[in-house]
């Protein structure tokens, strides 16, 4: 139904709810998971940046608030605060860290500080 966003998946770079797509619909496209992000075991900025910043809780919307911010900052490397929000409203957290998951992904644009 699409109703949660945590299962946003990065097709040819944008993120797209999978339960929403067909299989058939993702024959010959580039799809990203979460997985798909490290480089040789080497994490993501983004991903080490939701470690450092205590944003990983349950871990039920981990992967798509990350894809999602990926998204964002590729296409707006210096997103404000509203556009971070923006970006990542499409996807619910169970845990309600809205809080820390801004923060990791105003660190990794640069946009603050590690302590911030």
């Amino acid at each position: 139904m699409g109703d949660c966003g945590t299962c946003i998946v990065l097709v040819e770079g944008r993120p797209i709810n999978s339960c929403l797509m067909l299989a058939v619909d993702a024959h010959g496209r580039q799809v990203t998971t979460i997985e798909g992000l490290a480089i040789d075991e080497e994490l993501h900025p983004l991903q080490r940046s939701f470690l450092e910043q205590g944003a990983v809780q349950c871990g039920f919307c981990t992967p798509a608030m990350i894809l999602s911010a990926k998204d964002l900052l590729d296409n707006n490397p210096e997103p404000e605060e509203e556009e971070i929000k923006r970006a990542l409203s499409g996807v619910l957290c169970r845990c309600g860290s809205y809080q820390k998951i801004i923060r990791a992904v105003r660190v990794a644009a640069g946009k603050m500080d590690k302590r911030g």
